[in-house]
This record gives C-alpha cells, sequence and structure tokens, in this order.
C-alpha cells in the first residue's frame, strides 16, 4: 500500500525517533494537497473524559493523544453513526467527529458501547507536501484500517498488532528493540 488518503493507518517505523511519534499508529482522517490529519490511536493520556469535560459524570473513560497539534480540543472516532449525527466517514464504519453534545449525553446515560468510540486530546497534522516528505524519508509504514486494532483496549498492543497484520518482513519489526544499541 502506497497511497495516502482517508482511512489509512500511518505505522510509526520501528526507528522513528521523533518523541511524539515513536511506535505509533496514525488513524488518517484527512489528505489534501493543502495538508493532513489524524489521531494517534495508541498513546494514552494522562487524564479521564471525566477530568478534561466537567459535564461528563461517568469516571474512567480513557482519553488518547492524538498528537501534538492544538492540544487544548477533544476530537473522537466512533462506529455508531445511528447515535452520533454529523460525522465524517472516513473508512466504511468508523466516523470521526459528530454532534458532541449529543455523545456527552449518551456518555452520561450510559447508551455508548464504549468500546465502539476513542476520545483524543489534540491531532496529528501536517502542512502541504510534509507527510509526503516523511514518507519519502521511510518514516512511516502504510497499512489499510483494521477496525479491532483501533479500539484494542491495550494500547500498547496495537502498534505491534498492526505490523503483524502486514505478513512476514513486517511482523519480525514488531519484536525489534526501541533502542537496538542497547542489544
Amino acid at each position: 500500500m502506497d497511497t495516502l488518503a482517508p482511512g489509512i493507518l500511518l505505522i510509526a517505523d520501528p526507528f522513528l525517533k521523533d518523541p511524539n511519534f515513536a511506535r505509533t499508529v496514525i488513524l488518517l482522517c484527512e489528505h489534501q494537497e493543502e495538508g493532513s490529519f489524524g489521531f494517534v490511536v495508541n498513546k494514552q493520556f494522562d487524564q479521564k473524559l471525566d477530568d478534561l469535560i466537567s459535564n461528563v459524570f461517568v469516571p474512567n473513560i480513557p482519553v488518547y493523544l492524538g498528537g501534538p497539534v492544538q492540544m487544548d480540543t477533544i476530537h473522537f472516532i466512533h462506529q455508531m453513526p445511528d447515535l452520533i449525527e454529523g460525522g465524517f466517514e472516513v473508512f466504511p464504519g468508523i466516523f470521526w467527529g459528530g454532534d458532541f453534545d449529543a455523545v456527552v449525553n449518551l456518555v452520561n446515560s450510559q447508551q455508548l458501547d464504549l468500546q465502539k468510540i476513542k476520545f483524543f486530546v489534540g491531532y496529528s497534522g501536517w502542512s502541504s507536501g510534509q507527510l509526503e516528505g516523511e514518507m519519502n524519508e521511510k518514516s512511516w509504514i502504510l497499512s489499510s484500517v483494521n477496525t479491532p486494532i483501533l479500539f484494542l483496549e491495550d494500547e500498547q498492543e496495537i502498534w505491534r498488532q498492526a505490523l503483524r497484520r502486514m505478513g512476514n518482513n513486517f511482523a519480525m519489526m514488531a519484536n525489534f528493540p526501541i533502542d537496538p544499541t542497547l542489544n
């Protein structure tokens, strides 16, 4: 797979050193000539949703670090377009955004399947040509979306599973040490 488009997973190369993106998997939600954006799906944030949104009353809903851009914003992806209106379908069955007030009400009334929604602080963004440059530097491995991987509870496994499902050569990368000089 070598085409950047909404619904593609960007899997960080095992040796990518950028601390914002080391061992991450990003769901690419938008890719246009003007730029691109998506969400890191496997880095849990140190606060929960009820810590960030005062009118959320259900405790301990995880929030993920979507990326280093606009850390004062909250976003979400989900698989519930019948309950959450206004979302943008980035991949068949996976939606970005929608009516946030409705989401808060659905969370508080416990009508959402929390295995089918993921919240993010901030996002990952690239200006025009920037992501293509990172692709040329071999910073990212492209993969099609695997919905169950996006919503895995064990965020530590998402990067490994994303590589393993790509086949033998990539599966070996899943076991590479973070710093090979320590071997």
